[in-house]
């Protein structure tokens, strides 16, 4: 991510509003690869990417496919040049993805648990081997989870055999291709589990410890190594969920806990809780993957109670992200969308101004001192869809998107 340039504060004043939310389920186009069960899903900048998996004659899969929200399409890309894989491991940093470890079958006990990692070019629609994870001794991994904090990745827990499950934490440098085990996940030998960054921090939990399904949710610090415990998920105990970040909330859905799930919960880390929001808008079910385009997020495949799945549907949060939701300022954001400065014009009450990426990492940070317009120069953002925030005392008052092109 390239950095910005200047900021330059000036004078106005504000006015108060009640905060909005949309909160809702829209049917889109079925997976281009059909239906299909424990895929790997991410975006790269707005569009969003998904294979891998397990199809509905038992067949584990490399193939990949990507989504263009604006017209709803998805078209196929080049094949992972590794094994086939199901459980595996994906996500993006800037503007490359990575898929890694994963088993090599449909059912563990016969098949290879990989250790292999790659790296998808979207320019060039090419991947480029990497090096391999190493954790477990180097006997590879499947079914972990993985998060991405200050440009880098994190792959925590999973199982290594049939009845071998891990805790071990290891993160991925980019910049120099290397991996560097970090404090292991305090919740023990877990797999299934699920995660999200949210406002620089990770959280990680449920998942199910051998045939145990937990609700425990932790809070990761990269800047420490430290682990903090966090409230459980209120939507109790279950596994093979999908997570998502939506401004500066992280939101979990779907899922089996012995039965299948539909509901859909939003986490606020600076309240420590959890809010109930619209259930699926697909039938029931677990293994699914997801991604997040322009602000809202895409969920869909799995395996639900008739089979698997290769519907997908978009939900759409609204503006309430980030926001404290008693209390909420009246911004005029312009232009929008902005290809150099954006003027945000009513902040008095606001201390300080951050603006964030689809994924929830911070990009830029300022004071406000209680001046009332900012102008921000954005000309050194890679283009998409950012999130613009006020905060007064540890309180997020305001969220607005902008476009930057």
């Amino acid at each position: 991510m390239k950095r910005l340039l200047s900021i330059a504060i000036l004078t106005f004043s504000f006015t108060v509003m009640t905060a909005q939310t949309a909160n809702f389920w829209t049917k889109k186009n079925d997976f281009g690869g059909m239906k299909r069960e424990r895929c790997v899903g991410f975006s790269i900048g707005d569009v969003g990417y998904m294979g891998m998996g397990i199809d509905t004659n038992e067949h584990t899969k490399n193939d990949w496919w990507s989504y263009d929200a604006i017209t709803d399409t998805w078209t196929q890309r080049a094949t992972l040049p590794g094994s086939v894989r199901r459980n595996a491991v994906g996500f993006a940093i800037g503007n490359l993805g990575y898929v890694g470890t994963g088993v090599d079958s449909s059912e563990a006990s016969p098949g290879l648990t990989l250790k292999d990692f790659w790296e998808y070019n979207p320019a060039t629609n090419a991947w480029t081997q990497k090096a391999d994870y190493p954790g477990n001794g180097g006997a590879g991994v499947y079914y972990a989870t993985a998060f991405v904090l200050d440009y880098k990745g994190y792959i925590v827990g999973g199982k290594v055999g049939s009845q071998v499950l891990s805790d071990e934490v290891w993160e991925y440098k980019p910049f120099n291709n290397t991996w560097v085990q970090r404090a292991n996940f305090p919740g023990g030998n877990r797999y299934q589990m699920t995660s999200f960054a949210v406002a620089g921090k990770a959280y990680v939990g449920c998942g199910a410890d051998q045939n145990t399904y937990r609700d425990e949710m932790w809070e990761y610090n990269a800047g420490n190594g430290v682990w903090t415990a966090k409230a459980d998920f209120a939507g109790g105990d279950r596994g093979q969920v999908v997570s998502f970040t939506l401004g500066e909330r992280g939101f979990i859905c779907t899922g089996k806990d012995g039965g299948l799930k539909s509901d859909l919960w939003e986490y606020n880390p600076y309240v420590d809780s959890w809010t109930a929001r619209a259930s699926y808008g697909g039938s029931a079910r677990c293994s699914a993957a997801g991604f997040v385009c322009y602000g809202k997020a895409y969920v869909g495949t799995g395996d639900g109670y008739s089979g698997k799945k290769e519907s997908m549907w978009e939900y759409t949060p609204g503006l309430i992200l980030g926001m404290n939701d008693q209390e909420a300022m009246n911004v005029l954001v312009y232009p929008n969308p902005v290809t150099d400065v954006v003027t945000l014009q009513g902040c008095e009450s606001a201390e300080q101004v951050r603006i964030l990426d689809l994924s929830g990492r911070e990009v830029f940070s300022s004071p406000v001192n209680h001046q009332n317009k900012l102008s921000i120069d954005c000309s050194a953002f890679v283009s998409g869809i950012y999130f613009v925030q006020m905060v007064s005392e540890n309180q997020t008052v305001f969220t607005d998107k902008i476009s930057v092109r």
